[in-house]
């Protein structure tokens, strides 16, 4: 047996040649679930090309049918041709499963009885940018300004001077969303050659150990009574909620950049939000169209520091340092991510420049807008997590570092194209220090 898949208007098409007995179910049952993309929520079986399907191919259908159920989509078959249809008939599924006449017909009804997820009750707000990029604010919460805290200097690990009295220990399960440099371990001691960029995300702490294996650790904390200290040199905090929620959502093939994303937002907040004052935070879940990242290689320790006082960014120490991927890996998976973006084009008087200063700095990784905006994100990947942008993010959030398939955690390039996400929004009021 043989099958090929196509995308159209949205729909994922499997093409069957061949005969669907108990091996080609196999076969196909494992073709489908790699082809599926974390946004996919209709699945259609074209079985034109197929003379043949026993009862492993009717299991195979029942379980598509089940997961594109899982999804909140559709499953049907197209085509069926003269004995399938007996098969069906027999074992009483004819009625079980949507099949039509043609592929044309099953992707012409699912677009008539399909819902879109960006109808809010609440939107008040709704732009175009791109060509076929649609972008949907809804409103949050404003009754809390939303504040930055920041422990310790960034510039110690841009220069790699971070000592033993640099680490500092925190309960991360406390925290919904954090991102610096940390590590888990026994004492300081044992975790500090091993300090590596770390994410916090309701609680779950992920981070890169730079100990040269390139593999992410995942704590997800059951009983904060007994949380387990993570050290840490360096973290940003956000306090205060999300003012605003936006949705995003295009029919570009190439999806939209990060930093597409911030230029938009910081764009809208100049002349639409009274309160912003050039800083903002961002919690992202969407679906990758292609991850581009970076890591630290090495604990930056100052027993370790670049030769003449060097920052570990600079052209003759970065490669030794830092280790970046651009090839747009993790195509169809999710991304939640948390990060800072800085409006250099707008006036950030009002923040203390220290304060202002210890949340970004200049990553020769992002070779455009960087004489307009800072970016700083940090990124889990997960697989198999149904994308829906009508749910509540913080709630999704929460279930998918519980619940999810961990696939992977980076520091995010700003290249970082995503096709769909639900964006959280918080207006930083100001900036402090513990």
């Amino acid at each position: 047996m043989e099958a090929r898949s196509e995308r159209k208007d949205g729909v994922l098409i499997f093409f069957v040649t061949g005969r669907l007995d108990a091996f080609g179910a196999q076969q196909l049952d494992a073709w489908t679930r790699d082809a599926l993309h974390d946004d996919d929520h209709e699945l259609v079986i074209d079985l034109a090309g197929s003379s043949y399907l026993s009862s492993g191919g009717i299991r195979t259908f029942n379980a598509l049918k089940k997961e594109m159920k899982r999804r909140n989509g559709r499953f049907a078959l197209a085509s069926v041709t003269e004995y399938p249809k007996k098969v069906l008939d027999m074992a009483g599924f004819s009625s079980v499963f949507d099949m039509f006449p043609s592929t044309e017909d099953a992707i012409k009804d699912m677009a008539k009885k399909r819902k879109d997820p960006t109808l809010f009750k609440d939107i008040f707000y709704k732009k175009i940018f791109g060509e076929g990029v649609t972008l949907t604010i809804e409103p949050g919460s404003m009754t809390t300004p939303p504040v930055i805290r920041v422990l310790g200097d960034l510039n110690k690990i841009l220069y790699s001077r971070i000592t033993e009295a640099d680490i500092k220990t925190k309960k991360f399960s406390e925290i919904n969303y954090s991102l610096g440099l940390g590590a888990l371990g026994a004492n300081v001691r044992e975790a500090m050659p091993l300090l590596g960029e770390m994410i916090t995300l309701y609680g779950s702490m992920v981070w890169l150990p730079t100990d040269g294996n390139d593999t992410p650790d995942f704590l997800t904390p059951s009983d904060t009574k007994g949380d387990i200290p993570v050290y840490t040199g360096f973290n940003v905090t956000l306090d205060g909620p999300f003012n605003e929620y936006l949705t995003l959502d295009t029919t570009n093939p190439h999806g939209v950049s990060i930093s597409d994303i911030y230029r938009t937002i910081f764009e809208s907040a100049r002349t639409r939000v009274k309160s912003y004052r050039g800083v903002v935070a961002v919690t992202i879940w969407g679906v990758l169209e292609g991850l581009s990242s970076s890591m630290l290689k090495k604990s930056p320790l100052a027993t370790a520091a670049p030769p003449g006082g060097a920052s570990v960014m600079d052209p003759s120490q970065i490669h030794e340092w830092i280790r970046s991927d651009t090839k747009s890996s993790y195509k169809g998976d999710t991304l939640v991510s948390f990060g800072i973006g800085v409006d250099l084009a707008h006036d950030l008087s009002s923040f203390n420049a220290d304060n202002l200063a210890a949340l970004y700095y200049a990553n020769p990784l992002n070779k455009k807008a960087e004489n307009e905006m800072y970016l700083h994100n940090h990124g889990v990947v997960f697989r198999n997590v149904p994308y829906n942008a009508s749910l509540d993010l913080n709630s999704q959030v929460k279930k998918i570092v519980t619940d999810g398939e961990f696939v992977d955690m980076r520091h995010l390039l700003d290249n970082t194209r995503l096709r769909r996400a639900k964006i959280g929004i918080a207006y930083i009021q100001d900036i402090t220090r513990e």
